[in-house]
């Protein structure tokens, strides 16, 4: 009974000290920091900067590109940075207005694979004038990603744009009837056609398109490069140039365009860098297979 007891004494100290050294791993880090941190191929970095300026928001780049800065729980300024899916694990660096170098490391993270079966065959192996179509809207939309806005965002942690199941996750290396293409550029949200989309941030509609693979398309930019795509709608309820609210109806589900059945393909991109909506939204998982 003694023994059973002494053991009991030694789990609960153990307890204690893991917990205590969890409070102090996570001392000095605001909410966002913990929610967004994920510094992966295709997630986010949350790094703090040593700005001592409380009213001014610091400038920081990451490979030549704005990267957005917000204060945190604990008042201290972060960058969020946007990490390629193609990048390698180890050390990068955010880059001060003044020049100095902030160090973060990015960790390992592996995708799975995704096979697909299309009917449409075009949508496999486009003919010249539907690929000239395609790099027409392809340059239209990488324009659309590189607006920066220096207001905004009203937040960075999310609700998903529609109530659904989470089918196809952000990075899936892809295959369409036997043939690789692209990794997966966002999160699939299988939901009825019809259902209603919301803007989960305030922000300006900057495209409203019918394209060739992402059908009926819509993009909000919620400012300093933070920039949300809804594709392969059904409807869309907003026009060019308007803002809109959180929580603001702004599309319908669909099928249009590379679809094979009612889904919201949804994408985010930070910094010009498309990166995993999942992380916005309390879903991501380190290891997928």
């Amino acid at each position: 009974m003694m023994y059973v007891r002494a053991v009991g004494l030694l789990s609960a100290l153990i307890f204690l000290l893991c917990s205590s050294f969890a409070l102090y791993a996570d001392e000095g880090r605001g909410y966002i920091e913990r929610r967004l941190h994920h510094p992966v191929p295709g997630g986010v970095a949350v790094v703090q900067l040593p700005s001592i300026d409380t009213v001014n928001r610091p400038k920081v780049t990451y490979q030549n590109h704005p990267v957005m800065v917000v204060r945190d729980s604990n008042q201290k300024w972060i960058a969020i940075v946007g990490i390629d899916l193609k990048t390698e694990p180890g050390e990068q660096a955010v880059v001060t207005e003044q020049g100095a170098a902030i160090p973060f490391s990015v960790r390992t993270k592996r995708y799975k694979e995704q096979h697909i079966r299309l009917k449409n065959q075009d949508h496999v192996s486009p003919t010249k004038e539907q690929l000239a179509r395609y790099q027409r809207e392809f340059d239209e939309q990488m324009a659309a990603y590189q607006q920066v806005r220096d207001a905004g965002p009203s937040n960075v942690l999310f609700e998903p744009p529609v109530k659904g199941r989470f089918t196809s996750p952000f990075g899936l290396r892809r295959f369409f009837n036997g043939e690789e293409r692209n990794p997966h550029s966002g999160l699939d949200i299988a939901a009825p056609s019809g259902t209603a989309v919301v803007a989960p941030a305030d922000g300006v509609v900057t495209v409203v398109g019918d394209y060739f693979f992402n059908g009926k398309t819509v993009f909000i930019d919620h400012g300093q490069g933070f920039i949300t795509m809804y594709c392969h709608l059904s409807r869309i309820d907003v026009a060019l140039g308007d803002s809109v609210k959180r929580g603001d109806k702004i599309a319908a589900v669909g099928t249009t365009g590379r679809s094979t059945g009612p889904h919201l393909h949804w994408n985010i991109s930070l910094n010009n860098t498309r990166v995993d909506p999942a992380i916005f939204i309390g879903a991501f998982e380190y290891e997928t297979q």
